[in-house]
């Protein structure tokens, strides 16, 4: 959707991380010239098996957490481009320091000083979140940082998007919910929350239950979205 108002009556903000506050793909960036040529292959590939590996582990009820999915992940893509599986623990070293996106702090900083609550709402384990946000420089400008690992079952499961209901005590209709995953936008707003999908690579929507409110690029224009100068 285009509507650029104001959204009124916030109750807090919760935003999903990988792809939406930290930059999965600068985890193979930082080894490029190792992983060879097909390192934009490897990162595309790499990122697509670990969600499709939550989605149908979900499905067979098979719970696994989500370092062990992006290390069985990031080996059957290694395999597939045929790329050399030493440089995997590299790989998933890199993927607990991944950069943010150059707005995130700015913004995460504003919505702060403006007194909202802000929380990550995260497939990844605990302390995945706990060294992304510090490595990234974040961790001073989060309140909370919710993980699957309470509920156990990944995105876009219900019992996912009511553990942020639940622990921040706001009702779903009063959380804005931030994603770049266009599934994870659709999810959440299916659930209830006022989704803003950041669209940041230009995709086309997809077509499911549950409609963002707002589209945006980046992050960069939220607190004016939110009414905050």
């Amino acid at each position: 959707m285009s509507d650029n108002h104001p959204l009124s009556d916030v109750g807090a903000c919760v935003f999903d991380a990988y792809g939406t506050l930290l930059d999965v793909h600068s985890a193979v960036r930082r080894y490029a010239e190792r992983v060879g040529p097909r390192h934009a292959e490897l990162s595309t590939e790499w990122r697509r098996r670990q969600l499709e590996y939550t989605w149908l582990h979900s499905l067979m009820q098979e719970h696994r957490d989500f370092e062990v999915l992006t290390q069985e992940a990031l080996s059957v893509s290694l395999a597939a481009l045929g790329i050399d599986q030493v440089i995997a623990a590299d790989l998933m070293l890199a993927y607990r320091e991944l950069k943010a996106f150059p707005e995130v702090v700015d913004v995460l900083t504003v919505l702060g000083e403006a007194g909202m609550q802000r929380a990550i709402l995260s497939n990844g384990t605990p302390s995945m979140l706990a060294d992304g946000v510090r490595a990234a420089g974040i961790s001073g400008v989060v309140d909370q940082l919710l993980s699957v690992e309470s509920v156990g079952i990944y995105k876009p499961d219900p019992s996912v998007y009511q553990l942020a209901v639940d622990s921040l005590g706001v009702p779903a209709d009063r959380i804005v919910f931030m994603s770049s995953n266009a599934w994870d936008a659709a999810g959440a707003a299916h659930f209830g929350f006022r989704v803003v999908w950041v669209n940041r690579y230009a995709q086309v929507p997809e077509v499911l239950p549950g409609k963002p409110s707002r589209t945006l690029a980046s992050l960069k224009t939220l607190p004016a979205l939110l009414g905050i100068c």
